[in-house]
């Protein structure tokens, strides 16, 4: 509806109901206008009707559909399912070109426009979240793993000499088989014990890169999120050496835009020597389906480089998902589950710690680590050489999700390259141990009923290793619904 059909409604109802319709219609209109003019994320979350009628109006300018429109093509937006249609807002045309996942659609203007806000709505919220002078980004339909790859394809270019990655230990094979998919040789760079915490092994990094010579080397991949007792590696020092010889710097911040401390690193690094480019998940920071990453850095021209690597055009969906979420949460909304995250960490803690005293156990001191704890399972170990990885399977059995369990002593072969101690980032972790994590969005009533169940978990494991000890039969364990 314009101005001039407003008009023409008033010979048909009254008015004064009218305007009052006109003026409601204008407060939506005033919404989008300050997106567009601004191309931020919202202080405050919009309404469900503003946001639909927002993708209505961008669909409508999609060349599919036109009324009237005579497509002779092979792509012309063709859906079979009505269901699909609506799933999508009848948004059918995807993002970007054949040769640059951030081009313009000609006859797709409205996804074209869907794709340039997502990037720079969210673009905003990584400055919010902490990296204040992050130059660009750009949503790409692959998970972390593959938006890795992509980051050390594009540095092919710059060097072609260059055959290995540097890469401080850290056991989640994605991010690992990331750098074999591009064609690369990892080298694998052990972490050092530091109290209870894996850190990264500063002069080891140096000496390899000094062993293997600065030109063969195509970056320093580092991570920030991880499960604890593994903790952020040291981005300012691993900057600092990047800058130093000259090495390009990707870093996995794959679950680390929820942690300011995450954030803090990169921006840090990025002030005192050199980060290339850092990737973040979608669906683990902003709770939206499994599908989509986010590829940010500190140099605009080398990000759209990133992005002209990837080829052919994109599915829009997860530009959309988080579009929409991000609308309906708004600036403050979103602040506020990064704020609760933080406050259920203490929580989780304080409950992780009260629990591991009462059973022999104890929370391992792991301060650098903002999102994952860990709880030593030393005396569980001592019960049964099996009842570590037991309490594993009676935890997902009792629907408690997201719980590691570690044990020692595990092997794996990922891509030709065996992991001793693999899952525990460390050849020879002392002890064994479980991870938690406050993510965001968890709630206080999923750590109250995980520490519930878990307690009675390892009262079960106690008392079966106490049976079996007296020789006497072991009864079945009884799965408890709390």
């Amino acid at each position: 509806m314009n101005g001039e059909n407003f008009t023409l409604s008033e010979k048909i109802v009254s008015q004064s109901y009218i305007r009052q319709g006109s003026q409601a219609r204008r407060g939506h209109e005033q919404l989008i206008r300050q997106l567009l003019e601004q191309g931020k994320c919202p202080e405050e979350g919009w309404s469900e009707s503003t946001i639909e009628l927002f993708l209505n109006e961008l669909a409508v300018m999609d060349s599919n559909n036109f009324l009237g429109n005579c497509g002779v093509g092979e792509r012309e937006g063709r859906v079979a399912s009505s269901l699909v249609a609506r799933r999508h807002y009848r948004l059918i045309h995807g993002i970007g070109r054949s040769g640059d996942i951030a081009a313009i659609q000609p006859k797709a203007a409205g996804s074209s426009l869907l794709n340039k806000l997502t990037n720079s709505v969210v673009l905003d919220i990584l400055k919010l979240s902490g990296v204040r002078s992050a130059a660009s980004c750009f949503v790409v339909p692959m998970a972390t793993g593959m938006s890795l790859t992509l980051c050390f394809l594009t540095l092919r270019h710059r060097r072609p000499k260059a055959r290995f990655i540097i890469w401080p230990r850290i056991d989640q094979k994605s991010c690992f088989k990331a750098m074999i998919t591009a064609g690369f040789e990892p080298v694998v760079v052990e972490n050092v014990l530091e109290g209870d915490e894996l850190r990264t092994d500063l002069e080891a990094v140096e000496s390899k890169i000094e062993e293997l010579g600065a030109e063969n080397i195509l970056c320093v991949h580092s991570t920030t999120s991880c499960f604890s007792p593994r903790v952020p590696d040291r981005l300012e020092e691993l900057a600092t050496v990047c800058a130093k010889y000259h090495i390009p710097h990707i870093v996995n911040n794959a679950y680390g835009v929820q942690s300011s401390k995450c954030m803090h690193l990169i921006q840090q690094g990025a002030r005192v020597g050199r980060i290339d480019a850092f990737v973040q998940s979608l669906d683990k920071n902003f709770m939206v389906p499994v599908g989509g990453a986010i590829i940010a850095g500190f140099d605009e021209s080398f990000i759209q480089e990133i992005s002209q690597m990837y080829p052919g055009r994109a599915s829009a969906s997860p530009s959309l998902d988080v579009l929409i979420t991000l609308l309906t949460l708004g600036a403050n909304g979103y602040k506020k589950l990064l704020s609760e995250r933080k406050e259920i960490y203490s929580y989780l803690a304080q409950e992780l710690k009260s629990l591991a005293s009462a059973h022999g156990e104890k929370l391992l001191h792991t301060p650098h680590n903002p999102i994952s704890l860990a709880m030593s399972l030393d005396a569980l170990q001592a019960d049964s050489d099996k009842a570590v990885t037991k309490l594993g399977s009676m935890l997902f059995t009792r629907q408690v999700s997201g719980a590691r369990v570690i044990p020692l002593g595990k092997e794996q072969t990922v891509s030709g390259h065996t992991f001793r101690g693999f899952m525990s980032h460390s050849e020879a972790y002392p002890c064994p141990y479980l991870n938690a994590a406050s993510a965001v969005g968890i709630t206080r009533e999923d750590v109250t009923l995980c520490i519930k169940r878990l307690d009675k978990c390892l009262k079960a494991l106690k008392k079966e290793g106490d049976t079996a000890r007296s020789g006497s039969p072991v009864p079945p364990s009884r799965q408890e619904d709390e």
